[in-house]
């Protein structure tokens, strides 16, 4: 039975070096954003340069920028800050469709367990911002919208950009989660949609000024 419960007490200690490590390589950032996106635009798509231009805004203000660290709109966002004041961030992870980290990173991180990476995407942001992606931006999207309207953490701005791209999941949440009285009518205001990166790194700016 004790040899049984080995490996989990080994996992128990994993979980907690990658807490401690990222913990420590992180611990001096200050209002960093958060962007998630998919990992499958490529370089020529409107999507990545659109990010790249995203990274490039944040950073140009001396604001750390954090992603997963992979390719597509990851890459594109570390790209466009890597050259910039502001720090150029990667949390990776190993996944079957992102096997190396992108090589636009001042810091990089790398994790096994996906709760400890979704912890460190929360801890040091004070703004999240959306580029289209699949379940895993829709899984740390909604991550996020779950911890500002528990009052897990205080609130802070998620931006959805690309109008086209995001409105049908704002129409659902009015017309079935809202309808069934799911949400609260003030929970729809916990996100805002724009439809260019430049509104976007506006309103994380904005905001991150009037914190100073």
């Amino acid at each position: 039975m004790l040899d049984a419960k080995m490996p989990e007490a080994w996992r128990v200690l994993r979980i907690q070096s990658e807490l401690v490590d990222g913990i420590e390589r992180l611990i001096t950032l200050r209002g960093a954003v958060t962007v998630f996106g998919s990992a499958r635009f490529s370089e020529e798509s409107p999507e990545y340069q659109q990010a790249v231009r995203l990274g490039e805004l944040l950073a140009a203000e001396g604001i750390p920028v954090i992603t997963g660290g992979g390719p597509g709109l990851m890459e594109a966002c570390n790209r466009g800050a890597f050259p910039q004041p502001g720090a150029s961030i990667g949390l990776n992870i190993e996944l079957p469709f992102e096997r190396a980290a992108n090589p636009y990173q001042d810091i990089s991180l790398y994790f096994r367990y996906f709760f400890v990476r979704k912890f460190m995407f929360v801890k040091h942001a004070v703004g999240f911002i959306g580029l289209p992606g699949g379940y895993g931006t829709l899984d740390e999207l909604f991550e996020a919208l779950t911890l500002v309207q528990t009052q897990k953490v205080q609130r802070f701005p998620i931006v959805l950009v690309g109008e086209r791209y995001w409105r049908g999941l704002h129409d659902w949440l009015v017309d079935a989660v809202l309808q069934r009285s799911c949400i609260n009518a003030a929970d729809l205001n916990l996100f805002r949609i724009v439809d260019t990166v430049e509104e976007a790194a506006e309103i994380i700016i904005e905001f991150i000024r009037s914190r100073d």
